[in-house]
């Protein structure tokens, strides 16, 4: 009587279901890698202005600092003194 043995060591080829679940885990995993950035960036864009900016933000209440970064707008006592800073027309042209 011969018996086989069951555990012997064969080298298993993988088949075409495998590498299409293999390819499949791939991709989703490649999709998630790109959305995560993609993600990170509109967040940058959208609550990284005000940081980038350069504008300073020490002494606004929080509802200035609501509308800066939700809407863009300026406080008026900033807006007041950015016209005052800007240079007059001389001699007209």
């Amino acid at each position: 009587m011969e018996t086989k043995d069951c555990c012997e060591t064969k080298e298993k080829s993988w088949s075409t279901k495998e590498y299409l679940i293999a390819g499949a885990v791939a991709l989703v995993l490649l999709f998630t890698i790109v959305q995560y950035f993609q993600m990170n960036s509109i967040k940058d864009k959208l609550t990284g202005s005000t940081v980038n900016s350069g504008i300073d933000m020490t002494g606004w209440t929080e509802n200035e600092k609501m509308n800066y970064e939700h809407h863009g707008t300026l406080p008026a006592r900033l807006q007041q003194k950015q016209q005052s800073q800007l240079p007059t027309m001389v001699g007209g042209c």
